[in-house]
Order: C-alpha cells, then structure tokens, then sequence
C-alpha cells in the first residue's frame, strides 16, 4: 500500500512538472524589456524561441517571426531542440506511468510494471534535465548580453516563461527519481513477505517466549 502511495506521489509531482514544462514552449515572455517614458511604459518588447514582438502603451501587439531555422542564433535551435525532447519525452513517461502503476489494471505481471515504472522515471528525469539546460542555455545568453558593456542593442531581462520552465525541471525529475526509488522499496516489501518464518512453541509449563527461526 505505501509503494502504491509513493507512486501516485510521483505520479502528481511528474505531471505537474510536464504540463509546466509543455507550458513554457508556447509562452510569449521568455526575454522582456521595457522602454520607459517620462509618466508611464512606452513599449514592451518580448520575445520566446518563435518571434520576437513589441507591445506599445494601449496594448496593441506587432510581432514578427524569426526567420529560416538555418539564420537562427544556435542557442536558439539548441532551445527548441531541448524543449521539445523535453515534452516527448514527458509524454511517453506518462503513458509508462499509466501502465506501470500499481494502481492500474493493465501492464502484465508486477515485475513487468515494475520495470516499466522505473523506465517511466527515467523519461522524467531526462525531461526535466532537458528543459532546465534549455533554460538555463537561455538564460545564460540573457544574462551576458545585459551585462556586457559592449553590447549595443536592446538588452532583455529573464521573462516568466524560464521560471515556470525550471519549475517543472525540478518537479520532473524529483517524481522521476521517486519512481526510480520506488522499485528498490517495492523489492524489500517482497522479500519481507516472501519470509516463511517457523515458530517455535514453548514446551508445556516452560517460560520460553515464542520465537522464529529464518529458513534455511
């Protein structure tokens, strides 16, 4: 019962991690910057791994596409690339979760959904990995680009869309690893019921308390 319980825990961190990390890749706000006036935000500009886009004082959004995927920054192909490994992967750990679960009435005999809900943490913990080095790939040229005195354009800030994605980086690959673990709890609660214990029962009159003896 308590693998069972470990399992559903594991089950909630992962997907709550995957739809965080499936979220990040369309939102808007990967970079942001904000061009001030005298009294209130002029233009907002915003950009994420598709198009980059300006937002003016009444809200009013004009965006552009990025171009050929060969004229791209590689960090940028090296994002998308990541991010989306990230999702399908987290796809196919769910659908390994679903059949390997204890709770579920489908994956064959125990210790075949026991290898399978160990392979389903393994998709996790690669997912989470996956899209906390795209985030952080990302970040990271932020970051040089604000803080480099020679850099001449318009320089950005970390937008939303990287926190929620390490959030889910972490959620992933802590399910992931409770999956993991969860075989090795669930081989000693088999090896602690498949004890045969004999007992031993005192002599008439004795004082002996019962006891065991381990079998041979």
């Amino acid at each position: 019962m308590g693998n069972m319980a470990t399992e559903i825990v594991a089950f909630v961190l992962t997907i709550s991690g995957w739809i965080l990390v499936s979220s990040t890749l369309p939102i808007d706000y990967w970079k942001v910057s904000s061009v001030d006036g005298t009294v209130i935000t002029t233009a907002t500009f915003w950009s994420n791994l598709w198009k980059t886009c300006v937002t003016d004082s009444t809200g009013v959004s004009n965006c552009k596409d990025f171009p050929s995927m060969l004229a791209l920054d590689v960090y940028i192909q090296v994002c998308r690339g990541l991010m989306i490994a990230a999702v399908c992967l987290g796809f196919f750990g769910a659908t390994l979760a679903l059949v390997g679960m204890k709770c579920t009435k489908i994956g064959g005999s125990e210790t075949t959904k026991a290898r399978l809900t160990v392979l389903s943490g393994f998709h996790f913990v690669l997912s989470g990995l996956c899209c906390m080095t795209a985030c952080s790939i990302y970040a990271h040229r932020v970051t040089t680009d604000f803080f480099d005195p020679l850099f001449v354009a318009q320089k950005f800030e970390l937008g939303a869309a990287l926190f929620i994605g390490w959030a889910g980086s972490v959620l992933c690959i802590l399910g992931g690893l409770i999956f993991c673990l969860s075989l090795s709890e669930g081989s000693s609660a088999r090896r602690v019921n498949n004890l045969k214990y004999k007992y031993i029962l005192p002599p008439l009159g004795g004082s002996r308390p019962l006891g065991w003896e381990p079998p041979l």
